[in-house]
């Protein structure tokens, strides 16, 4: 950017941010989403920290839908970009093999499942996390021969036809969705692990039943936590009996790491936490050290299609290999998984006390730096033994709010009632307790507007 473009913006002419986003509501589709709720026109980014043109500083707990393992612009990501620009190396190599290529691979191997690591191939897709999953059941349906896909409500795998098909409020016939366990709103109202147990249960009689009307599957999809899905994390004997579940009945086990991996969760892998080896990794986001870059890694035995059956043109990405393989080197030598699981579990106790203070908090929950607040309306009428419904007002009020004070965070949840935190795995004590200051003052201000607006009471569906 050239120098004093910044300060250029900053005015209110025909460069400034107000006409830049009235042109962007003009020219850009429809489906524009984050730029609805979050009308920021960003002209510098360093760690947790956004300012926009306005001048204005943010603290960004949205890290690029989970894509900023790092933050933005870390020195490590910066110099290993740089180190190939000024290389004179070609950019895009479709899938031939170079030097960069080789020390991400080498690099992904090392820090991937063991058992996994020992016996695996990768295949580079696209750029983005659906295109990866798109090759995933591409493949697990051309190595079994079968074409059913089991899938869990709530689910959220990508934008494309297939992933779409996976991912929870799809109608595709050939995927068969299974409820996720989650205590807040167990869909058999027990929660805890009688409600996992019960999950597990119809996974293995669905696959068992010869009537149920589900043949043989090609494979089984889940992620170890649903994010867009609300964040819940799968409980870790659930997550651990269908594995078994899968293994003994010869079903491959995909697992969607594409927002969980990387130390996200607390662990390299969000199924680490369970000892589960997949069959099937997909990832996207953080992999590509916040350049796009999508893989599929898998086991030797599931590599049966033949040469161009899965390919793209933008799968050689030097840029993003360079990145990524300076971001996983990073989380590793500098132990930010664990350091994601100490600081997580600050966050969650924090945000649990807040909860005892405002009524319209009714859950929170998450693992490591992937938390979520669910919005409830308190005053609505109540149904014994049943959590108050969903507050999707609230919960975009809290996000307004949240704006207004500097903070950026995202929604999600089958309601858009959850209040979701990604901030980058090198969050600092001290920009932790900024962060959930500043969202503890947002709730307290969202519920005061809600009240003093005579919000009408919710009722349960």
């Amino acid at each position: 950017m050239p120098r004093g473009a910044p300060e250029a913006l900053a005015g209110q002419g025909a460069c400034g941010p107000a006409a830049i986003l009235r042109r962007q509501s003009l020219r850009e589709s429809a489906a524009r989403t984050y730029a609805r709720a979050l009308p920021v026109v960003p002209v510098r980014a360093r760690g947790l920290t956004i300012e926009g043109a306005d001048g204005r500083r943010y603290l960004d707990c949205l890290s690029g839908a989970g894509t900023l393992a790092l933050g933005h612009n870390h020195p490590v990501v910066l110099e290993a970009i740089r180190r190939v620009i000024d290389s004179g190396a070609p950019l895009q190599v479709l899938d031939l093999a170079t030097p960069v290529k080789d020390a991400f691979t080498t690099e992904l191997f090392a820090n991937l499942p063991p058992a996994l690591a020992a016996d695996a191939r990768v295949q580079f897709c696209g750029p983005a996390g659906t295109d990866a999953v798109e090759a995933a059941l591409k493949l697990v349906r051309n190595a079994t021969g079968r074409q059913g896909i089991v899938a869990f409500t709530g689910a959220y795998h990508g934008m494309t036809a297939g992933a779409l098909d996976a991912s929870g409020g799809a109608t595709d016939v050939r995927v068969t969705r299974l409820p996720y366990p989650q205590d807040y709103r167990c869909p058999f109202g027990e929660g805890g692990a009688r409600g996992a147990d019960l999950c597990a249960r119809l996974a293995e009689n669905l696959l068992d039943d010869p009537k149920s009307g589900v043949p043989a599957p090609a494979g089984m999809i889940l992620e170890p936590v649903q994010g867009e899905g609300g964040v819940h994390p799968a409980p870790d004997d659930w997550l651990r009996r269908l594995r078994k579940v899968t293994a003994d009945r010869g079903i491959p086990l995909i697992a969607d790491e594409v927002q969980t991996g990387v130390g996200r969760t607390g662990a390299f892998w969000g199924v680490d936490h369970a000892g589960v080896t997949p069959d099937v990794m997909v990832l996207s986001k953080a992999i590509g050290g916040s350049m796009p870059l999508a893989v599929v890694v898998y086991r030797a035995g599931l590599d049966t299609w033949a040469p161009g059956a899965h390919a793209g043109t933008f799968r050689g990405n030097q840029l993003a290999m360079a990145a990524g393989t300076a971001t996983l080197a990073y989380v590793r030598e500098n132990r930010l998984a664990e350091r994601a699981a100490a600081l997580g579990e600050r966050i969650l106790t924090a945000l649990r006390s807040l909860a005892g203070h405002h009524p319209g908090i009714g859950d929170v929950r998450g693992r490591g730096l992937m938390t979520g607040i669910e919005l409830v309306d308190p005053e609505a009428e109540q149904v014994p033994g049943q959590p108050a419904p969903a507050d999707p007002e609230l919960a975009l009020a809290v996000q307004r709010e949240c704006l207004r004070r500097g903070l950026i965070v995202e929604l999600g949840g089958r309601h858009q009632s959850v209040v979701r935190l990604l901030p980058p795995l090198t969050l600092t004590d001290e920009q932790a307790t900024a962060v959930l200051d500043r969202l503890a003052d947002a709730v307290a201000a969202a519920e005061l507007l809600r009240n003093r607006s005579g919000h009408p009471p919710r009722k349960h569906p």
